[in-house]
């Protein structure tokens, strides 16, 4: 019988207009600890984000995307952020914020292999 482990994850949402609270899912982010494991894997879907908001700049927030893949990946590429060690930088990530892109509350389980339980997530959750 293969070990579980221990997983924690957060949604990423889009909120093209903060005072509205209307979001749409846009990733996930998987952290876990015994695995070394800390990723995000997002889609934005720019047609459903028009759809709450025609004036959101889509390049804009793809480039804030891109700096979270860089934070998780770690080293020099994620700043001073992606210095930090991974569950300091899954913390950082998923601390609760009112910008456009916010995440979830984290959410605990158990899995076999992180990187499956993350395409899984995203699948159910994003897609």
């Amino acid at each position: 019988m293969q070990e579980k482990h221990l997983f924690e994850y957060a949604v990423l949402r889009v909120v093209p207009r903060v005072e509205r609270e209307e979001f749409i899912n846009v990733g996930v982010i998987l952290y876990c600890q015994s695995q070394k494991f800390l990723k995000v894997l997002h889609d934005l879907n720019e047609d459903k984000l028009r759809v709450f908001c025609v004036k959101t700049d889509v390049k804009e927030l793809e480039s804030y995307l891109i700096a979270l893949d860089k934070i998780c990946v770690g080293g020099r590429e994620g700043g001073t952020i992606g210095k930090l060690p991974l569950a300091s930088r899954f913390r950082w990530l998923t601390a609760t914020r009112s910008s456009v892109i916010q995440s979830s509350k984290v959410h605990p389980g158990f899995c076999i292999d992180a990187g499956e339980t993350l395409e899984d997530l995203f699948g159910k959750l994003v897609k």
